[in-house]
């Protein structure tokens, strides 16, 4: 089975086999955690580096009022928090979306196999920096962007980061997101949500039924959100 971790870190640095090798011993062994499980907890004292394997999950914060905002999706290789244990405390949660593979590293091993294997390292820095550019995509997206952007913006978003790990078909994306964790992920209302939802259904960009997205018109999609893929840094602009 391809090692999606691998994989994604090969994406942004070249990798020789002593660096892979490496980093398959590092995640060698996932278990399997169930849907809606946290992995770690907002107060939590900040320990090992999760990777997910398969699956997928998310970070996520609870206002006062019970509210939550979801602050990113975390596919197949993705790692999360590669520096965060230098924090006395989390600052916001990780749950899982689905049943998920997730390796648990202990940040002694992953500093270790960085310190040992440069080019690892530099995989992982650049990893970290798509993850803040995300977030400033996000960012923008709340403060600027129509909610009709804001949609077409996340969809192309997921789907290129999907495409890029082999996880998706030409035009099609097996998404695992209600319209409630979407709600949660835009600063939205799960009605509001719904409306948008037809509406690029009826331009003719993309269907979002339960659990699958279509992208019917890829060139629209990007139109309608603006889209611009270069905080992604992906694999085709670094290979």
């Amino acid at each position: 089975m391809t090692n999606l971790f691998v994989e994604k870190l090969r994406g942004y640095s070249p990798l020789d086999e002593e660096d892979v090798a490496g980093l398959l011993a590092l995640t060698a062994r996932p278990r399997l955690v169930k849907t809606r499980h946290d992995l770690i907890r907002e107060g939590d004292r900040p320990g090992p580096v999760f990777v997910i394997m398969e699956g997928w999950a998310c970070r996520y914060k609870v206002l006062p009022s019970g509210t939550r905002q979801v602050l990113a999706f975390l596919m197949p290789g993705d790692a999360c928090d590669l520096h965060i244990g230098l924090l006395a405390e989390m600052d916001h949660s990780i749950q899982t979306i689905t049943p998920a593979q997730v390796v648990t590293i202990d940040r002694v091993d992953m500093d270790r196999l960085m310190a040992q294997r440069p080019a690892v390292a530099r995989a992982m820095y650049i990893a970290q920096l798509v993850d803040e550019g995300t977030m400033r995509a996000w960012i923008t997206s709340m403060g600027r962007r129509t909610s009709i952007e804001r949609v077409a913006h996340l969809m192309c978003e997921l789907y290129l980061r999907a495409r890029d790990i082999a996880i998706t078909g030409e035009q099609s994306l097996a998404l695992p997101l209600s319209q409630v964790l979407l709600a949660d992920a835009l600063g939205m209302t799960s009605v509001h949500i719904n409306r948008v939802l037809k509406e690029l259904r009826v331009a003719g960009a993309m269907t979002l039924n339960r659990g699958s997205l279509e992208v019917s018109d890829p060139a629209k999609l990007v139109r309608i959100a603006g889209f611009d893929d270069g905080y992604l840094h992906r694999r085709s602009r670094t290979a």
